[in-house]
C-alpha cells in the first residue's frame, strides 16, 4: 500500500477511535505522562503567556470539539523559518541515541538540548540547570544560506488528541514564493529516522487542510520519561514548553519558539 494510501486510511481509523474513545477526566499526568483536555487548556495558556509567537486558534465551526473552549480548539505558530534541510546536516554516529521508546534522538551542530540517554545522571543533572533559550543560536551566527532556502517557513500547530490524551504537532509549509511544500518536501525537514517511522500526512483534525503530522503513539511515554527525569520540578501547565523541547529533536532544523525556561 502506498504511503499517501494508508495514511489516508489509517486517518479515518484513528478519527474514529478518537470520537469513541471516553475523555480523560482525572489527571495522570505524573503517572502516565498524558493530559484532561483542562491540563492541555493550561499548559496552552501558560506556552501562549511565555512565547507570544503561539496564539490560541479557534478552527472550523463544524470541526470544534466540545470538550475544549470554542476559542482555544487548538495552538498555532505561523512563519516559523527552517534555516536548512535535515539531510544538509553533519551528524556522525556519536551524535545519534536510540530511546526507550525507539526514537533515534539526533544532536544537531547548533548543539539544542535534545531528549537524550536518561539514565545517566550527568545528563539529569544537565538538564536541570540548562536554560533552554540559551540553545537557540544568534541569527547573526547563522551562515549566509541557499536562495531556495531563504524564504522557507512553517506554520505549526499543535492539538489535543483524544484518543492518546496527549498533544499533537501539525505541519503545514511554504516555499520561498508562498507555495505549499509537498508531504515530501516537509519531510526533509524531519528527523530522518522519525519521517520514516512517525511520521504521517493527515487531514488537520480543525481545518479542511492536509497537513503532515508527528504521530502522537509515543508520546504519552516518552514525556513520562521526561517528567521523571526532572522528578517534580515540572508543573501541569509548563507541559508544552517541554512537550516542544522534545519535539525539537525531531525538527531540529525548524527555528521555533520554546525559548522559556522550565522554572
Amino acid at each position: 500500500m502506498e504511503r499517501s494510501t494508508y495514511s489516508q486510511v489509517h486517518s479515518i481509523f484513528h478519527a474514529a477511535r478518537e470520537y469513541l474513545n471516553p475523555i480523560l477526566k482525572n489527571s495522570k499526568f505524573r503517572e502516565t505522562g498524558v493530559l484532561t483536555p483542562e491540563e492541555f487548556v493550561a499548559a496552552g495558556d501558560y506556552l501562549v503567556y511565555k512565547c507570544p509567537t503561539w496564539q490560541w486558534g479557534a478552527g472550523d465551526q463544524d470541526k470544534k470539539r466540545d470538550y475544549l473552549p470554542a476559542d482555544k480548539q487548538y495552538l498555532i505558530t505561523k512563519n516559523v523559518p527552517c534555516l536548512t534541510r535535515v539531510k544538509q546536516m553533519e551528524y556522525n554516529e556519536d551524535d545519534q541515541e536510540v530511546g526507550e521508546d525507539g526514537f533515534t534522538i539526533t544532536h544537531n551542530n547548533y548543539q539544542k538540548q535534545e531528549v537524550a540517554d536518561l539514565d545517566e545522571s550527568e545528563l539529569s543533572a544537565k538538564m536541570k540547570t540548562t536554560n533552554i533559550s540559551s540553545d537557540i543560536p544568534d541569527l547573526d551566527d547563522i551562515p549566509d544560506l541557499d536562495d531556495d532556502l531563504e524564504g522557507l517557513t512553517y506554520d505549526l500547530s499543535i492539538t489535543y488528541d483524544k484518543y492518546y490524551q496527549t498533544p499533537r504537532m501539525w505541519l503545514y509549509g511554504y516555499d520561498e514564493q508562498q507555495r505549499p511544500l509537498s508531504g515530501a518536501q516537509i519531510f526533509e525537514d524531519i528527523s530522518q529516522d522519525h519521517a520514516k517511522k512517525t511520521c504521517t500526512i493527515e487531514q488537520h483534525p480543525h481545518h479542511n487542510m492536509t497537513c503532515a503530522s508527528i504521530h502522537p503513539c509515543k508520546h504519552a511515554n516518552v514525556m513520562k520519561i521526561l517528567l521523571d527525569h526532572y522528578e517534580n520540578e515540572v508543573r501541569v501547565d509548563q507541559y508544552l514548553l517541554l512537550f516542544l523541547k522534545f519535539m525539537s529533536a525531531m525538527l531540529p532544523t525548524i527555528e521555533y519558539d520554546f525559548t522559556a525556561s522550565l522554572e
